[in-house]
């Protein structure tokens, strides 16, 4: 142990720092100039009698810099949950459409080119959500919605605009909303990563609410740990604890299979020799007495203990007679002489501590390779309060990016 794992684990712990800043690194976006800019972002939200919602989302985008990780080519926007149906492009930049989830829920929205530093992109599109109501939430029958639009971590949005329509509406908050001809609107701006929350309240009987389709929030996941360089390391550092596991355990199971793990049975022999008479009264020795039956002194005058098979000199006479006595019990040599049997359970010759120090040593030792990984990078939209995603820009699998000179072609 004291080798092998512990050169291993004291290059691992060095090398964490460094793998953690080159993971920190990678999204250099966060660091350097915007990339992009939300002019405009609307939210048009209208109640079906199902109690699904139409959502209308418009978003004009603006490239700020198309060199640093190339032109907008696709986009992902947080959408509530799963529940998603009925998706369908309504502005014609749009040239392909369709729900997303890795990492969370979204809309993924591929571009019919690419759109360079100046261009202002607007794509619009809707679809029907569901499961976004709790019937009886704050107050019995009530049936409340809630709906955060998808933010975005990277990308400040200027204006964003949420209009939902007012029918049978009993309730709505934030309170600063503005009334439109058949609308709630609420007007804000969303720096980087901030989000806004709305909420709107009918009665149980105002649309066909269903008890069992509550809120429900899709699983939000940080985008570093979506990151191929997060995951590369995180499986690494996986599969690095699971081998020393199996290695350890390997190890224990060998070391109990051996004869070193089992415990030994030692004989240990020890010679008793008696005086001929009590030395405080006088009174001989009764046959097999180890005390004086008159005063209760001690009849034993010498023991000696027997190491191995080394018998002293005085008693080489009885050397044989003394080895051939293997169990438990006390055997005469003569009249004043007795040798003493038993037998005491010893610990392992090898140590596992040591043991496995011996194993690792021994084992051969192999360089280690190299793993590449092609990187995509994207600003996340999320979506929480029954959203909850990562969305943003992408297009950044033509380019190296990050400089690496790795081709597609080499994995």
């Amino acid at each position: 142990m004291k080798t092998g794992y512990r050169s291993f684990f004291i290059k691992l712990l060095l090398s964490l720092p460094v793998i953690f800043c080159l993971a920190a690194l990678l999204p250099m976006r966060g660091y350097a100039q915007d990339l992009d800019e939300i002019s405009y972002y609307s939210v048009l939200v209208k109640v079906n009698e199902d109690a699904t919602l139409d959502m209308t989302y418009s978003i004009t985008w603006k490239v700020l810099d198309s060199t640093t990780e190339g032109p907008l080519t696709w986009v992902k926007i947080g959408v509530p949950n799963q529940h998603i149906s009925n998706i369908e492009p309504l502005s014609d930049c749009i040239k392909s459409i369709s729900y997303y989830n890795v990492g969370g829920s979204y809309v993924r929205i591929d571009l019919d080119r690419e759109y360079k530093k100046g261009e202002i992109v607007t794509m619009k599109f809707r679809f029907t959500q569901d499961y976004m109501y709790q019937m009886d939430m704050k107050k019995e029958g009530e049936t409340v919605y809630q709906f955060t639009p998808g933010w975005f971590d990277e990308i400040k949005v200027d204006t964003l605009g949420i209009y939902w329509a007012d029918g049978k509406v009993i309730d709505a908050s934030p309170a600063d909303y503005e009334t439109h001809p058949g609308c709630y609107v609420w007007y804000t701006s969303l720096d980087k990563g901030e989000k806004y929350t709305v909420s709107v309240t009918y009665p149980n009987d105002a649309f066909a609410f269903d008890e069992s389709k509550k809120i429900k929030k899709s699983i939000y996941i940080p985008e570093f740990m979506t990151r191929p360089a997060f995951i590369f390391f995180a499986i690494a550092v996986g599969l690095g604890v699971g081998c020393f596991i199996l290695d350890y355990f390997i190890c224990l199971f060998k070391w109990m299979a051996s004869s070193g793990f089992k415990s030994r049975k030692k004989i240990v022999r020890t010679i008793l020799e008696y005086y001929k008479k009590c030395p405080n009264c006088g009174a001989a020795r009764p046959e097999g007495k180890k005390a004086c039956p008159y005063c209760g002194t001690n009849l034993i005058k010498k023991k000696t203990k027997i190491e191995e098979s080394k018998i002293p000199q005085r008693f080489s006479e009885y050397k044989d007679e003394i080895l051939s006595k293997n169990k438990r019990g006390t055997y005469s040599l003569s009249s004043d002489t007795y040798v003493h049997v038993t037998s005491v359970m010893t610990p392992p010759k090898v140590s596992f501590s040591s043991y496995m120090q011996t194993y690792s040593s021994s084992r051969s030792r192999g360089g280690g390779g190299s793993s590449s990984c092609a990187h995509s990078s994207c600003a996340c939209a999320c979506a929480c309060a029954c959203a909850c995603a990562g969305g943003g820009r992408a297009g950044c699998t033509a380019k190296d990016f990050y400089n690496t000179n790795l081709k597609l072609n080499y994995f």
